[in-house]
């Protein structure tokens, strides 16, 4: 009967008209009904003995305890995403006084790397890159700024509902703070279809409205919001008119580029950037000068093939143009008939395909200067009126049913309606709801994603739906306790993640071990190497990629250097979170290891297991470099180089077994970069302990 009375709730649900402008008695009454569901239902303390640890109490350890060595390795790797500095495993070793383990979490956790570690979690989670993806895939200049305000976020250990509400509306809550102003682009941290040529502008506005709501409540609510774009929720109490209740709240909000200096620094940098682009001008005119008559005539020619329409448009002054189908051919045409500047190089004789080469040569040359430009925040902000928001028929902007003022879901807010702020407080309002410590889903879905970083798998498996179709909590006491907690303590991560990592719980042995991320793997290698770069913050860097892939992506005209390199070699020795984040293009290293693909949130890394992993740890050019630098640090005699190689890369030393192997190895002629090639393919080195 139950089952049956759901079913009902769920047919029903599903066939209600759209919500008018106030909330429809009847969807109000069937949102009531699954008001109860535990997701949404403040969170239930239950009381922990006194003397005894908080996990350890909901979740008892099943299995004894992890090695000592293995474990500084295991903690390590996770609070920091890096091997331990060799020593650090022996002094832990040696410090025989109560509470040696506390102290080893708290040197981690002050460390920058573990701010940067928390970073590439919450960037996963937002679809965080620096460029908009699709099929232009355009750099973004400014993006980098938020991912160092949440790398500082976490290094400063900032609250979390003070992380929400500068993320949501930093600029309507702290309009006076820097960090706050770039937090907000967190709202244009998802991808972004930005394309030339004639544009619909309602469509990429709804599509913008679009990715905000869905970021607000994949990153915040936990719920599969989305799905009410086009029909009331078929599992979860929300409604069709919640989802464009929620969007107008973002009806007021533009996306911008928020000058961070000032009108003197401003000034300075663009006249930097003038005398630089003037140096440039000589040889970018001789180019086109040299391009001008292939260009003309790949255009003549290519016009004598359009239709006879597109010819005729091409003959009118463009002064003339007065209808907008006119301006639509003529666009079309120019369209047609204009190269890319590949297909203008194709054209051009040998000498001046040289002549053409050593020219783009010198200008990489000078771009590795090039300055820096006056810094600005990818952020938003709000504007003082904001266009009505209707809820569409099916999700298209063309079919507009009834409008909508801005609110929250029923199901969360019964009692609040619609939001009474102007345009410019709406998102505030929105913040400070959900950082309420009464929420039912902010702690919960926060603590939730702790609790899996750290433990591999989170209470409730699905971290980003906590709806009908999410997985149930397997520890509904642990998470309520923890989300309770997180709240009493100001909403510390820090506070969480040294509650977990303590506990027996963490640090008993797992018959599942988790592999390592492939940005820790690349960061890992660079370790053992002795190259890592440690340097934080600043523009991304980009790194050589394969001839295969330059050319698929720029063809075959190398010459042209659209991928520059960094003049100083030593910045692609930075850690991954630093590297370039292209939505198109990644690393086969990282890519070969489930690197995320930006375009759809990340709260799990997938750990697959394929043939591609092994042949890029084996082949690879990166991984045989590294291989090469490491091997270069292994000094002495066959045992003296296998105990150092052991110690650096694997943080123990080799069992008599594997020195035997290893010395049989040399014996037969192994060189020792091949030997730090195996030392990377092995598994311990792979897979945290």
């Amino acid at each position: 009967m139950k089952f049956r009375a759901y079913l009902s709730f769920l047919l029903a649900l599903t066939m209600l008209p759209a919500a008018p402008p106030s909330v429809d008695p009847r969807e109000e009454a069937l949102v009531a009904k699954r008001r109860s569901y535990w997701a949404f239902q403040a969170p239930q303390r239950t009381p922990v003995p006194a003397g005894q640890h908080p996990v350890d109490f909901f979740e008892p350890a099943k299995n004894e305890a992890l090695e000592a060595r293995a474990l500084v390795r295991r903690l390590t790797l996770d609070l920091t995403g890096l091997p331990p500095a060799p020593g650090e495993v022996e002094a832990y070793l040696a410090d025989r006084q109560p509470g040696a383990y506390e102290r080893l979490v708290k040197r981690l956790m002050a460390t920058p790397a573990y701010a940067e570690r928390w970073a590439q979690k919450w960037l996963d989670v937002v679809r965080y890159a620096d460029t908009n993806g699709f099929e232009l895939d355009a750099e973004r200049p400014h993006a980098w700024r938020y991912r160092d305000y949440v790398i500082r976020s976490f290094a400063a250990n900032k609250p979390y509902n003070r992380f929400l509400e500068e993320q949501l509306a930093g600029d309507e809550l702290y309009p006076t703070s820097q960090d706050a102003l770039i937090a907000t682009g967190f709202l244009r941290a998802g991808p972004r279809h930005v394309v030339g040529g004639n544009q619909d502008e309602e469509q990429n506005r709804q599509e913008d409205l679009m990715e905000m709501t869905h970021s607000v409540s994949t990153a915040f609510l936990g719920l599969t919001i989305g799905c009410a774009r086009c029909h009331n929720h078929k599992f979860d109490p929300i409604l069709q008119s919640d989802y464009y209740r929620l969007q107008a709240v973002f009806g007021a909000t533009e996306f911008r580029d928020i000058q961070l200096a000032t009108g003197e620094e401003a000034i300075a940098a663009d006249e930097r950037m003038a005398a630089h682009k003037a140096r440039l001008k000589p040889l970018f005119d001789e180019i086109k000068a040299m391009e001008k008559p292939y260009l003309e005539k790949y255009k003549a020619d290519a016009k004598a093939t359009l239709e006879p329409q597109f010819r005729a448009i091409l003959d009118v002054p463009k002064a003339e143009l007065k209808t907008e189908e006119q301006k639509r051919l003529r666009h079309e045409a120019e369209r047609q008939i204009t190269p890319t500047w590949d297909e203008v190089v194709a054209l051009l004789p040998a000498e001046l395909k040289t002549r053409r080469a050593e020219l783009r040569k010198q200008i990489a040359v000078l771009e590795l200067d090039k300055p820096a430009p006056a810094p600005f925040a990818y952020g938003v902000f709000s504007v003082s009126s904001a266009r009505p928001t209707h809820i569409l028929k099916v999700g298209d902007h063309k079919k507009k049913l009834a409008p909508v003022e801005p609110g929250l879901p029923l199901v969360l807010a019964p009692d609040l309606g619609n939001l009474d702020q102007q345009p410019q407080g709406r998102r505030a309002a929105l913040a400070k709801w959900l950082a309420s410590g009464e929420h039912p889903l902010t702690a919960r879905v926060m603590v939730n994603r702790i609790w899996q970083f750290r433990m591999g798998k989170g209470i409730v498996a699905t971290p980003n739906d906590f709806g009908a179709l999410g997985a149930r909590p397997t520890n509904k006491k642990l998470l309520d306790w923890l989300a309770t907690e997180f709240v009493a303590s100001g909403w510390n991560v820090q506070h969480l993640d040294r509650l977990i990592v303590t506990s027996a719980a963490y640090r008993q042995r797992t018959p599942q071990r988790r592999r390592m991320e492939g940005e820790m793997l690349r960061d890992a290698m660079l370790a053992a190497s002795g190259k890592l770069n440690r340097k934080m913050y600043g523009p991304p860097v980009r790194t050589p990629i394969e001839p295969e892939i330059y050319e698929i992506i720029f063809t075959e005209f190398e010459t042209d250097n659209l991928w520059p390199l960094p003049k100083d070699a030593r910045e692609m020795d930075r850690r991954s979170l630093y590297l370039l984040n292209k939505r198109t293009v990644r690393l086969p290293l990282l890519a070969n290891f489930d690197q995320p693909d930006t375009m759809t949130s990340c709260p799990e890394r997938a750990e697959s297991t394929h043939a591609l992993q092994s042949l890029t740890m084996l082949n690879s050019d990166f991984v045989q470099q590294q291989a090469k630098r490491f091997a270069s640090h292994l000094k002495g005699t066959p045992e003296e180089i296998v105990a150092q190689g052991y110690r650096l890369a694997l943080t123990r030393p080799p069992t008599r077994e594997e020195t035997q192997l290893a010395l049989e190895f040399f014996a037969k002629g192994g060189n020792v970069e091949d030997f730090a090639l195996a030392l990377f393919n092995r598994n311990d080195f792979v897979y945290l302990p």
